[in-house]
């Protein structure tokens, strides 16, 4: 590892033709929903709790023509990406870097609650990640931080 910054899974994402016909087998499994939101009208995301600390994410397309609509003419439904909550991004998009030509950063935006970078899935393991660095304004309107964070903490307080 070229860093030293923590760093934990925060959630995986699914793509999905239908997150009513998806829920289902979430429900099954003994996932409770946490939200549901639309991101400009271009996909749905609905968030699942499983267990203590797992999470679990639906993704729906709602345009007809976007990434999510292509990768699931592509791939079908299935595993779209993984979400990895890190401490200090650029800390961890520098270590990428310096790793490996092929573990490159294809996308990254900051909004007021978090900071995120996408790492392209062209790399060995085939997976699109996501980093996301939550700012500390993020709890804010939403659930308490226990219900957001392992342990209670965010990822940079939670050492083990």
């Amino acid at each position: 590892m070229t860093h030293d910054t923590p760093i934990r899974v925060d959630h995986v994402g699914i793509a999905v033709e239908s997150v009513a016909d998806a829920e289902p087998v979430l429900r099954a499994l003994g996932c409770e929903k946490l939200s549901d939101e639309t991101v400009e009208d271009r996909f749905r995301w609905v968030y699942y709790r499983l267990g203590d600390a797992s999470r679990i994410e639906l993704i729906e397309p709602i345009e007809e023509d976007s990434f999510l609509t292509e990768f699931l003419d592509r791939e079908g439904a299935g595993l779209h990406h993984v979400t990895l909550e890190v401490a200090d991004i650029e800390v961890v998009i520098d270590g990428l870097e310096a790793a490996d030509a092929d573990l490159r950063v294809v996308d990254y935006a900051e909004f007021d609650t978090w900071t995120e970078a996408f790492v392209s899935p062209a790399n060995p393991t085939g997976t699109l990640f996501q980093l996301m660095e939550y700012h500390d304004d993020y709890p804010e309107g939403r659930l308490p931080p226990e219900e957001l964070f392992v342990n209670g903490g965010r990822v940079q307080e939670v050492q083990s």
